[in-house]
């Protein structure tokens, strides 16, 4: 028996699109000698398709291209689906046999936590499906299935299922693939039967499917494994012998990258898949010469080519003229576009015009702030006239403290670090320069600055970014209190002002643009936190006279 996993690429919602890859996938399935495609979860609709599933519309059409892809598939087919039996949705798994829908699985475990929701569309399956393929016995799961316990895949197995063959939509997250692997071996090696794992490609908004998809051995040792945010079919020769159903040796195993170059990947897939899947001719950023610019040009740019990427370069009176230098520099190794324009005849009338109601105040962040929103003012304007998506260059670390400009650098349609720490910036910019140096090393030496004031550094007003980070981590990702953090050794007053700082930047990141998820804790779907919140978790208290939506810059 010679099963193909159907890596694609789908596009949530449509569904013609969907039913032609799919098709095409069949084909090469067939091609190649294939008995059995099995394809990623939901691929007909992509996934998550969300409130899409709440239009009966919409779960109509999807019913009518399931009855399309019996009709023309060359091989036996299971396919993810959502499915309407009376008033009740699921998440299912239809094998397509003989131009008919042979049997059909419902997804017994829905994930309801981190960016999953489907308690709030489908009802949970109960029974088991097995069926006959070239000789085996196979078995049906839905990605949760397999995480929540060994009760589906067993139940399976006690039916006789030779082989256990799950369908996917897993997001990426750093170290998922090692979860995914380590999970499914056990799981093999308790019910004693080989696991096909069937996973998405793609990115959706802020979540990167990252493909990989593999196959188990009844002893849980790893046999096959498909590329890392790639289309493909994965190809696994299964014969019966006196000892079980083994695996033939001749099996592709594709190694895993470092984490450096997993997280590049998929911030590349990430990019590359918002600005086609939604129709944008390139895109926009502004270049200022640190190392957060510099890092997302390089990811466009190898996201869609240079042609697709246009920078402006926007100077201020407080930027140093080896920043602009730096910025050209990066334009000009990547051979991307790009125009310089000073923001400081702008500046400059904004100062003037509010000269009169500033009168006697001091030069504080509002100037610096200030600066930031002519920036975005000017990038606005060349998405609005040329179309391209302006994407943000803030990382994690910054908006987790609220150091970023409403209206100003995070304003955009796309984040592409925005779940990057900046630790993790500087580790992501040394990989793209071993391949080709496109960032000046002093741009990675230098003291990073937000250059809106004089002689500014990101230091001055933060502690190290090595100590930033890991705070972050541990209360964003990990839940940690401030008192375990403060037992851990970090100092207690460093503790304090982070957890504040965070804490209080809610209001900004709920107005800040969509961006790709690499950690368990993005600012996203996964953390949703209230803007008006009395809770200190910070271990101190609110003082109702103290200003608490003063922005940094």
């Amino acid at each position: 028996m010679r099963v193909a996993l159907a890596q694609c690429n789908v596009w949530v919602g449509d569904i013609d699109r969907n039913v032609a890859l799919i098709l095409t996938a069949a084909q090469e399935a067939k091609a190649a000698g294939a008995d059995l495609l099995v394809t990623p979860e939901l691929a007909l609709c992509g996934y998550p398709p969300e409130d899409l599933l709440l239009r009966e519309d919409f779960v109509q059409a999807c019913e009518e291209a399931v009855k399309t892809l019996a009709a023309q598939t060359p091989l036996p087919l299971l396919l993810g689906h959502p499915q309407r039996v009376n008033t009740r949705l699921y998440n299912s798994a239809s094998l397509l046999r003989n131009g008919q829908v042979e049997a059909v699985y419902h997804k017994h475990c829905l994930p309801n936590y981190a960016v999953f929701d489907e308690l709030r569309y489908f009802t949970p399956g109960t029974q088991p499906l097995t069926f006959d393929c070239a000789g085996v016995s196979c078995a049906v799961a839905i990605c949760e299935d397999v995480w929540c316990g060994p009760e589906v895949a067993q139940a399976s197995r006690d039916q006789g299922a030779e082989l256990l063959v799950v369908l996917n939509a897993s997001p990426y997250h750093r170290h998922k693939q090692g979860e995914r692997e380590g999970r499914l071996a056990a799981l093999a090696t308790q019910t004693q039967m080989p696991i096909c794992y069937a996973n998405l490609v793609g990115g959706q908004d802020e979540l990167v499917f990252d493909g990989r998809s593999f196959v188990v051995d009844a002893q849980g040792r790893l046999v096959a494994r498909g590329p890392i945010c790639e289309t493909a079919v994965i190809l696994t020769d299964f014969e019966k012998t006196t000892q079980g159903l083994q695996i033939k040796a001749d099996a592709v195993l594709i190694a895993a990258p470092d984490t450096e170059a997993e997280v590049y990947a998929v911030l590349t897939l990430g990019v590359r898949d918002y600005v086609r899947k939604n129709h944008f001719p390139g895109i926009v950023l502004g270049l200022s010469g640190g190392v957060d610019s510099a890092l997302t040009l390089a990811i466009a740019v190898d996201a869609l080519g240079a042609e697709q990427v246009h920078a402006l370069i926007m100077p201020s009176r407080y930027t140093a003229e080896m920043s602009v230098e730096d910025a050209i520099a990066e334009a000009q190794s990547l051979g991307v576009s790009y125009d310089l324009i000073s923001i400081e005849p702008v500046f400059q009338a904004y100062l003037q015009a509010l000269a009169p109601l500033f009168a006697g105040r001091p030069v504080d962040t509002t100037e610096e702030n200030l600066q930031a929103r002519v920036r975005a003012g000017l990038l606005m304007a060349y998405s609005n006239k040329f179309g391209h998506l302006l994407v943000t260059t803030g990382n994690k670390s910054e908006i987790a403290v609220g150091y970023a400009t409403l209206y100003g650098d995070m304003a955009g349609g796309f984040a592409v670090i925005k779940d990057i720490p900046k630790t993790l910036v500087y580790r992501l910019a040394h990989y793209r320069n071993h391949h080709a140096v496109v960032i000046p090393e002093r741009v990675l030496s230098r003291p990073p600055s937000a250059e809106l004031a004089p002689d500014q550094r990101d230091q001055d007003s933060l502690p190290s970014y090595e100590v930033l980070d890991a705070i972050i981590t541990a209360y964003v990702e990990n839940d940690r209190s401030a008192a375990e953090l403060i037992a851990s050794g970090f100092a207690a007053d460093t503790v304090q002002r982070v957890l504040k700082l965070i804490d209080r930047a809610e209001y900004k990141r709920r107005q800040a643009a969509p961006g790709v998820r690499i950690s368990t804790r993005a600012f996203g779907k996964d953390r949703r936190y209230p803007i008006t919140n009395g809770y200190a978790s910070w271990g101190g208290h609110h003082n109702l006279n103290e200003e608490q939506h003063h922005e940094k810059n």
